[in-house]
């Protein structure tokens, strides 16, 4: 699965070759929607999260989540890639324990908040950058030890292992993959042009890849409008 090639306007990523060879199978799909406007929060989409809390209790319990085809995929790739997913859960596993252990869905922000919902829907894990605060092109590779990361909320670089999964711009770590995103390209109030991550790994199809892609720029558009683009 070659995601990142398909010539739809909407790829700005590429993948070191070795990381390539090492897993195949990893589709990443990226998408520009410009001119959102991000607010703290929304009544309309208050109601869109209490539905979605409702169908995820409905749909999951806790004792079979760890079975859903998704979450085990994400698992598989997270041991493999240096993160503890029992420590670390992936993304949208993290929300739905959330949602079943009757804690509140965190709020962010508009935009944070919509492709959330976006993610528990799809189960598969999103994530999006201020399109302003990168420096040229994409690029997911293999990180070298010593590399630094600063996560949102962090104030000081953590220094990686090496051997972690990363996405950089042409000057920083912008995310270690798909676990984790940066402090500096976060999404803010003031964000206007976002670049949205579907971000798959080796047992998530292209269709569920496309699906979610789908989703979740209806969801931004909904909550926040902006226009897809190339």
């Amino acid at each position: 699965m070659r995601l990142r090639e398909r010539e739809n306007g909407h790829m700005t990523m590429t993948i070191d070759h070795s990381l390539e060879e090492r897993f195949p199978d990893l589709g990443v799909l990226t998408l520009r929607i410009r001119d959102v406007t991000v607010a703290r929060q929304s009544a309309v989409l208050e109601r869109r999260r209490r539905e979605v809390v409702l169908q995820v209790k409905a749909r999951y319990d806790l004792e079979s989540l760890k079975d859903v085809p998704a979450f085990r995929a994400y698992r598989d790739f997270f041991w493999k890639v240096r993160i503890d997913p029992t420590k670390n859960r992936p993304a949208a596993e993290a929300l739905i324990r959330s949602i079943l252990r009757g804690r509140a869905l965190p709020r962010i922000n508009t935009l944070v908040d919509a492709y959330n919902v976006a993610s528990i829907m799809t189960t598969v894990a999103l994530a999006a950058f201020d399109l302003d605060k990168l420096v040229g092109d994409l690029c997911m590779r293999v990180a070298d030890a010593g590399d630094e990361f600063v996560g949102i909320g962090m104030t000081t670089p953590m220094r990686l292992q090496g051997g972690e999964i990363v996405v950089s711009d042409a000057e920083k770590l912008v995310a270690i993959y798909p676990h984790r995103d940066a402090e500096s390209t976060k999404i803010t109030a003031t964000t206007r042009n976002v670049l949205l991550m579907v971000c798959g790994v080796p047992g998530i199809g292209e269709d569920a890849l496309l699906d979610a892609a789908r989703v979740a720029t209806e969801c931004i558009r909904e909550f926040c409008g902006g226009e897809l683009t190339a």
